[in-house]
């Protein structure tokens, strides 16, 4: 596969501690087209080993607006299902850019690792001075040996490493999409998590064709009354809760988007300093990064101030656990009692349609109406869910811009690959993702 690709699919056997690599062919591109069509592939191909398939979309890295998605593809250890779950912030394109398209994980480890992915080149390497450590020191302690404040890195927590039915893993410092108990399947395996870095290229068939239809696109969508705003408050007015706006608004910082996406889906909460500050803080991380409107939304439902709710989200971020999860059930009221219940919760969390897709995205359009009518709703939520994941697009954004069209998305994949994906094969490939 020579364009939008890095033509490898890593296979890495944990029990063994070998890895090895495959060639992307353009066959399976042509069949499956990318994302979750081939991750969803290589689950059933390697389905005797319940395998961790890790991967990007086809358009994941380039110049198409939102397209800095990566996804994780596993049967989730709560539900019992194959799961899909979307990789955010600078990791999915990070996981491209470090040489792989596509990453099987099988097998079990039998000391706790980490995956070094990096240039083309992948280790198992050993994760003893990383295990036991919160997710923000095991990241800061990784970038410091690597020497690489770029690094990027999916890893799990205490509540991984415990088997915490609400264990993330999650995205450098922050919580992640994950509803699905994947980091306690990552625990189960002792796989601390993995960490990426590469300078790859992506080649592009027709770059000028490419760059020039990706920018009239992003013309289009900024021409939407929705670009007008920022962050999570206004995506969370849009559904319903208008106060939120202002309840955020004395630790607002800043707002920042994900790779070459529009619309700046993810709010920083200055707990420990004042959010006005302009200098560069001289504390290591004076807040947290918000990305997860549900889980805001659930802490000042149970009445904590915004200030409150950050160092919460603060500390679930650390130990790696499910914000929202930790609102929802805990049934406390303060930030020491529900971060005094990171050990002991219990209780299921209700995960809609056929519980392929994170709730963590709302099943609802943001901002625009897109058309539905109530009944339509669900199933253009797992369509669309389906495919932000199949090209790489940032999964809530697809939920924002009616200018995202499937018609733009396979034109743009077809001037850079320059293979026929057309409308009939895309409509394959959903149906039988969502069944």
């Amino acid at each position: 596969m020579e364009y939008l690709s890095t033509e490898n699919i890593l296979i890495i056997d944990l029990d063994a501690a070998e890895v090895e690599e495959e060639e992307l062919e353009d066959s399976l591109v042509e069949e499956r087209i990318g994302g979750i069509g081939i991750t969803s592939y290589l689950y059933e191909e390697y389905k005797d080993d319940d395998p961790i398939i890790i991967g990007t979309g086809l358009l994941t890295g380039t110049t198409f607006p939102a397209s800095g998605a990566g996804q994780i593809t596993a049967k989730s250890p709560v539900t019992g299902k194959l799961c899909h779950c979307p990789v955010t912030y600078k990791v999915g394109l990070e996981i491209k850019y470090s040489g792989f398209d596509y990453i099987v994980v099988k097998g079990r480890s039998a000391n706790s690792v980490y995956l070094w992915i990096h240039d083309g080149v992948a280790d198992i390497s050993d994760a003893g001075s990383l295990w036991g450590k919160d997710v923000w020191q095991a990241t800061d302690d990784l970038r410091a040996e690597i020497g690489d404040d770029l690094l990027q890195t999916m890893f799990i927590g205490p509540a991984g490493e415990n088997g915490s039915d609400y264990a993330q893993v999650c995205f450098n410092h922050w919580n992640s999409p994950d509803r699905f108990g994947l980091g306690k399947l990552f625990g189960s395996r002792n796989l601390k998590g993995l960490a990426f870095r590469g300078m790859g290229m992506i080649e592009v068939a027709d770059p000028e064709e490419y760059v020039e239809r990706s920018l009239d696109i992003l013309k289009d969508i900024k021409t939407n009354a929705f670009m007008r705003q920022k962050g999570v408050g206004p995506m969370l007015a849009s559904l319903g809760h208008a106060d939120m706006t202002e309840w955020l608004a004395p630790v607002v910082h800043r707002h920042s988007a994900d790779y070459f996406t529009p619309y700046a889906t993810n709010t920083g909460l200055f707990t420990d300093e004042s959010p006005d500050r302009l200098e560069e803080s001289e504390q290591d991380e004076p807040g947290v990064l918000v990305s997860d409107i549900f889980a805001l939304l659930s802490l000042k439902k149970i009445g904590l101030t915004a200030p409150d709710a950050g160092q919460v989200l603060k500390a679930c971020a650390k130990y790696g656990i499910d914000p929202f999860a930790v609102a929802e059930l805990s049934g406390g009221s303060t930030p020491d009692e529900l971060t005094g219940s990171f050990d002991t919760l219990r209780g299921a969390l209700n995960i809609p349609g056929k519980e392929l897709f994170t709730p963590w995205c709302p099943t609802r359009p943001i901002f625009n109406d897109f058309g539905l009518s109530d009944d339509d709703t669900l199933d253009w939520w797992e369509r669309r869910q389906a495919l932000s994941m199949i090209f790489g697009i940032q999964p809530m954004f697809a939920l924002m811009s009616p200018e995202l069209t499937e018609e733009n998305m396979l034109e743009l994949a077809g001037i850079g690959t320059e293979l026929e994906l057309d409308q009939d094969l895309l409509d394959s490939v959903i149906n039988d993702i969502c069944g």
